[in-house]
């Protein structure tokens, strides 16, 4: 299940109650807020709180007092001149915490990412649910050769089947003996009172990567958009991705000049290293350019000529 029904319940007392606030609100922010985004098969991320919008960037750059110019356009072009010349301090002022339900392999690749605060469930505390995470048929792909960390095509429809019979059945095993571990149900109720039970810290080392955890994560604006620009970008996980993509839905809602400004500078965007900026003007030049007498890698030269689109 994404939400548990006493989740669900808080959700919905919390949307139920209106708070009259002088604070700047985000009305994309506040239709977002609360409602869980389903990601991959079971998980989800919501928006749980925030702090600021369009207007505390420009606030924040100008050290202003008010909520900008009285032109639109004026804060969209200094949000915009922000963005391209990544002065990030204004972009700072801003905050979003987020509620993630998630594989644990997925908050592995999340937590690389040291710039939020961040609370996880605490299997120590708790026994974790029976919920994993499989991915689809049509998901399950060999090992690339080009790349160690990616993934080539989709395996044939048998193969994957097998392979995700063998998830499925390692998964449910594992969960088996750790609630066996435990001496508990899935509830933490005691099963057999003659015997005791492991300690829940050391249980939980037999669970594998895909069961899923919760937790949650705030950062600064800046530090949100630097996140979503690596693990949206289509060479991160796919999984991750997901996530990633859900979260940009929020962001765009929340704060969309700035989601403007970040889609074309940040997400949309590529860096030209020094040489390649040569090539490039020798390019423009109508000069032949080779990758030999580039002075770039093959592997520079080939990122270049796909950015480039050639």
């Amino acid at each position: 299940m994404s939400l548990s029904p006493e989740q669900l319940a808080e959700i919905a007392a919390a949307r139920a109650e209106a708070r009259p606030t002088l604070r700047p609100v985000s009305p994309g922010a506040e239709a977002a807020l609360f409602t869980a985004r389903p990601v991959l098969d079971s998980g989800f991320v919501r928006l749980v709180d925030y702090m600021g919008d369009d207007g505390a960037v420009v606030q924040g750059a100008r050290v202003s007092y008010g909520r900008g110019t009285k032109a639109v356009s004026d804060d969209r072009n200094l949000i915009r001149y922000l963005m391209r010349h990544k002065h990030t301090t204004p972009f700072e002022l801003c905050v979003a915490k987020f509620h993630v339900r998630a594989p644990i392999f997925v908050t592995r690749q999340w937590f690389r990412h040291r710039t939020a605060s961040i609370n996880e469930y605490s299997a120590r505390y708790s026994v974790l649910e029976r919920e994993f995470y499989f991915p689809r048929p049509e998901d399950m792909a060999a090992q690339s050769a080009t790349n160690r960390q990616g993934r080539a095509e989709s395996l044939p429809p048998e193969q994957a089947e097998a392979a995700l019979s063998l998830l499925r059945e390692d998964a449910s095993r594992a969960y088996d003996h750790y609630l066996h571990l435990l001496n508990a149900d899935e509830d933490g109720k005691v099963l057999d009172e003659s015997r005791t039970g492991l300690a829940r810290e050391l249980a939980r080392m037999n669970l594998p990567i895909n069961v899923l955890t919760q937790f949650y994560w705030q950062a600064n604006l800046w530090n949100l958009l630097h996140f979503l620009k690596l693990r949206a970008d289509p060479h991160a996980q796919m999984e991750i991705r997901a996530y990633a993509e859900a979260m940009l839905e929020i962001v765009q809602a929340w704060v969309p000049t700035v989601f403007e400004a970040f889609a074309d500078y940040m997400r949309d965007a590529a860096n030209i290293s020094g040489p390649a900026m040569q090539v490039l003007r020798a390019m423009l030049a109508g000069e032949p350019v080779t990758q030999e007498a580039s002075g770039l890698s093959k592997r520079e030269w080939r990122e270049l000529m796909e950015t480039l689109g050639r």
